[in-house]
């Protein structure tokens, strides 16, 4: 028994673990039911203007890159593809249906460095901020090509729409 009782403390510890992370993890999403449902893609939101492929990171507080918003599946990485047009943003994720931010809810589009589980080179990251129901959220990309033209294009979206 003696070889048995630390093994059994062991697992008993990583049960509580992973329970706690669950619970908090649920804790999390039901604090952000305010936010509501994701605005579905209009019909006719104009013709593209850029087109990125890049890892869906995070969706966080506006200007705080360590609270994740894990509302609305929002909570997990993915692949992405994002479309700029002169409407708004479409962002598809692998295994969801494609939400769209209008461009009168852009904040700013700009590029960073960092984010909640994410450290990339300098500026290597881009950031959409964007109001999403009462809360302005930033959602952060890491882009397989050159970000320039996206963020150009999706910067002047918010210029336009200011």
């Amino acid at each position: 028994m003696d070889r048995y009782l630390p093994s059994i403390i062991i697992g008993a510890v990583f049960v509580l673990a992973i329970v706690g992370m669950y619970l908090g993890w649920r804790a999390r999403s039901r604090a952000q039911g305010d936010l509501g449902d994701l605005p579905p893609v209009p019909a006719a939101p104009g013709d593209v203007l850029a087109t990125a492929h890049g890892l869906y990171v995070a969706t966080t507080d506006f200007q705080q890159p360590l609270e994740r918003v894990t509302a609305r599946g929002l909570g997990f990485r993915s692949r992405a593809e994002i479309r700029v047009a002169p409407a708004g943003i479409t962002v598809g994720l692998t295994g969801r249906e494609p939400f769209f931010i209008p461009r009168h809810e852009l904040r700013a589009v700009q590029r960073a460095t960092w984010t909640i589980d994410k450290a990339v080179e300098k500026r290597g990251l881009v950031v959409i901020s964007w109001l999403w129901g009462e809360r302005d959220v930033d959602t952060y990309f890491r882009l397989d090509d050159d970000p320039g033209e996206f963020v150009a294009a999706a910067a002047a979206l918010v210029e336009v729409g200011q």
